[in-house]
């Protein structure tokens, strides 16, 4: 087998997840780190923790020397449906961008020559990985939006339980951070020109308000329809290297279905497989076309079950965009 030279243009959880994969098969690689984006809580759920063992060898978050919350039941109210008992739902709470650093940390101290100025100190690279991509060559499914902003969990709540409510025009997620702090989400069907305000009032009318002392003092709104580039992967050319898109570069899960970060894991997974079976002889282009072929079909999979579940709780015209959108 030859090694592949490649490039990864970034430092999020997919694209050191496939610098750390490629250079245990023995290809070069460099990786090129991005500016720390800022906190960024992750919920990881049972099978994405046990993801996160399978590829990088670590039980939990915790044994990088990262502050983590545990949580152990999920409590959801959906629709018109009456609010269900808590279900059993072991996740942990930890800083999506902490996570990186540290998994970052990890491959230095265990490939030093990943990290470095130029593909194990030799030629231009076959293939560039990153989850940066152009918003013109994407597909999305809708305008919705995500509210969020942190607060506090009024006294005697349980910090244990994660609960999704829903109001006629959005859905709420409440995530306990841990030392009484909370995460407050709300997906809205389209733009919000005063996140917080919006969030106040979605709160105010839904059934988590009394479980916080108020709402989020600031909130961010940012695009959370799910979306799909058009060419996640092409094949290298005499002029070009490779060029794999991975983790939400490639493609992004609506939040409501909480396995975004399993999924941006699994496109590491698909694309180390591409390079590795590429360095071993099979046609780059066939490669390429199987990758967006496989991320077609998990992403169609994905569309169906949000236009299976949005009808049940919104049959309000504001959202009929965004279940048109998924079908």
């Amino acid at each position: 087998m030859s090694r592949a030279d490649v490039e990864i243009a970034g430092s999020g959880l997919a694209e050191v997840t496939c610098a750390w994969l490629l250079a245990a098969r023995g290809h070069r690689v460099r990786i090129r780190p991005r500016p720390d984006a800022g906190r960024r809580p992750l919920l990881l759920g049972r099978s994405t923790l046990a993801l996160l063992h399978s590829l990088w060898g670590i039980g939990e978050p915790a044994e990088l020397g990262l502050a983590t919350h545990r949580l152990t039941h999920r409590r959801a109210h959906w629709g018109a449906d009456p609010a269900a008992p808590p279900l059993g739902a072991p996740a942990v709470v930890v800083d999506g961008a902490r996570l990186a650093a540290r998994l970052l940390d990890r491959l230095a101290a265990h490939h030093p020559e990943a990290v470095g100025e130029a593909p194990g100190g030799g030629g231009a690279p076959r293939w560039t990985v990153t989850a940066a991509s152009h918003p013109e060559d994407r597909w999305t499914a809708g305008r919705r939006r995500m509210l969020a902003g942190e607060t506090s969990l009024a006294p005697g709540q349980d910090d244990r339980i994660a609960r999704l409510a829903c109001t006629e025009l959005a859905w709420l997620h409440l995530t306990p951070l841990g030392r009484g702090n909370a995460l407050l989400q709300a997906m809205v069907p389209g733009p919000a020109a005063h996140p917080e305000k919006l969030l106040g009032r979605l709160l105010a009318g839904s059934a988590l308000a009394p479980r916080l002392l108020g709402a989020p003092a600031a909130a961010v709104s940012l695009p959370a329809a799910p979306r799909l580039h058009r060419t996640p992967a092409t094949a290298p050319s005499t002029d070009a290297p490779g060029r794999l898109l991975v983790g939400a570069g490639a493609i992004r899960y609506d939040p409501l279905s909480g396995t975004g970060t399993a999924q941006a894991l699994r496109t590491a997974v698909l694309a180390t497989a591409v390079v590795h079976a590429a360095a071993t002889g099979t046609s780059p282009e066939a490669l390429c076309t199987h990758y967006a072929r496989r991320l077609r079909t998990a992403f169609r999979a994905h569309l169906d079950t949000c236009a299976r579940l949005y009808p049940q709780a919104f049959p309000s015209p504001a959202w009929q965009y965004e279940i048109d959108a998924c079908r």
